[in-house]
């Protein structure tokens, strides 16, 4: 029986990992995290009875403690919390699934301990993946990418170490706009990003597919786990999402995994690696799925993938600036207080602002992660 601990629970990737997990049925949870809904993490906690539950704000942690008074359950709370669940001791694995660059710590701490990562949080790799990717290798421990598009890359480089890579086609639904003009796109609302045409993901990361900022993070993403540069790495929109990314190896021959949009194929990977495990998940029928189409995206109106291509070239601290400030924009376009287009003119501005530190720690990264949201967080546009 292997055990594992979840950062992140009750989110998206969280919930249909616990799924997983009981169908697998040789999964013990070992810890549990969330952030507010507590109501969904007390049902998680009594389900699987994991040994610690943390909580990151501090008063649902005092509620939650409450609640599950009759059990033998222990409740933390705030990153101390966090980061006790990463480094739990029975835990052999930790899926780090939060959103944002509160996951850069935990993740820290739990490689440190020696824990395997099945890795969710995208910003840990983008804003430190130089630091992260170091200490990995120095502890020896294994990072199983659990985003579709990484997982697939994953799964297309088995059996070819010995060969190299011409490049890696990262693919791209583009989103709820594709096609659309930047006149289109003057007045869209939250409500209209949130309307993901394929996938069901949490607020964040659904605009950030809007904005193509989330595929600006993937490739940043992408360089560090598989050790590529910026201009190995191609994006392609694919609107129907069945391939969920390919490598091109130096002979030309391009290795695909393919499958419906479904998170929870890549996330039983990241589990059983290297082993495939029998489910009920969805199945592509090709005969239904009759067209896969490809295009190149539209970096002059989706400049966010431009900025995050810039930010990776320039490297340094600017991708841990980009992250803060993209979270802070986000934010901002969800509470109606910035346009839809103000989005990467806000992190556009955050980044020209900032002076880039390339001899850097941990305390750096978190410290440019504040700067930038500070920053980003008094820029107004009305």
């Amino acid at each position: 029986m292997r055990e594992l601990s979840i950062l992140g629970s009750t989110g998206s990737i969280g919930t249909q990992a616990l799924e997983v997990a009981e169908h697998l049925g040789n999964i013990k949870i070992a810890a549990l995290t969330g952030n507010q809904n507590i109501d969904l993490l007390e049902k998680q906690a009594r389900k699987f009875q994991p040994s610690m539950v943390a909580v990151m704000d501090e008063n649902y942690a005092k509620e939650l403690k409450t609640r599950l008074h009759d059990t033998q359950i222990k409740v933390l709370a705030g990153m101390e919390g966090l980061i006790a669940a990463a480094t739990i001791n029975s835990a052999e694995t930790v899926l780090t699934s939060v959103v944002g660059n509160v996951g850069l710590q935990p993740t820290f701490e739990a490689i440190s301990a020696g824990k395997n990562i099945a890795l969710a949080n995208k910003e840990t790799l983008v804003s430190a993946g130089q630091l992260v990717m170091d200490l990995a290798r120095k502890k020896g421990v294994s990072i199983y990418p659990v985003d579709s598009e990484h997982s697939a890359i994953f799964q297309a480089l088995q059996g070819n170490e010995c060969n190299s890579i011409r490049r890696i086609l990262l693919t791209a639904s583009g989103g709820p706009f594709r096609g659309k003009t930047m006149e289109e796109l003057m007045h869209v609302t939250p409500s209209d990003a949130l309307k993901h045409p394929n996938w069901s993901m949490g607020r964040k990361i659904t605009i950030d597919s809007a904005t193509l900022m989330n595929k600006g993070l993937e490739v940043m993403e992408a360089k560090w786990l598989f050790g590529v540069t910026a201009e190995q790495i191609e994006v392609l929109i694919h609107p129907q999402s069945i391939v969920h990314s390919a490598v091109e190896y130096e002979d030309g021959a391009i290795l695909a995994q393919m499958g419906e949009p479904d998170m929870k194929v890549s996330i039983q990977y990241a589990f059983t690696y290297p082993r495939r495990i029998k489910n009920a998940f969805p199945k592509v029928d090709f005969t239904q799925r009759t067209a896969l189409t490809f295009e190149k995206p539209d970096m002059k109106t989706f400049r966010c993938l431009a900025l995050a291509y810039k930010a990776l070239h320039v490297g340094g601290t600017l991708p841990t600036v980009l992250n803060g400030a993209n979270e802070i924009a986000v934010e901002k376009f969800l509470a109606g207080k910035i346009s839809f287009l103000e989005i990467p003119e806000l992190i556009e501005q955050t980044m020209n602002a900032y002076t880039v530190k390339y001899d850097y720690t941990l305390e750096d990264l978190l410290e440019a992660d504040t700067w930038a949201r500070g920053f980003a967080s008094c820029l107004n546009f009305r």
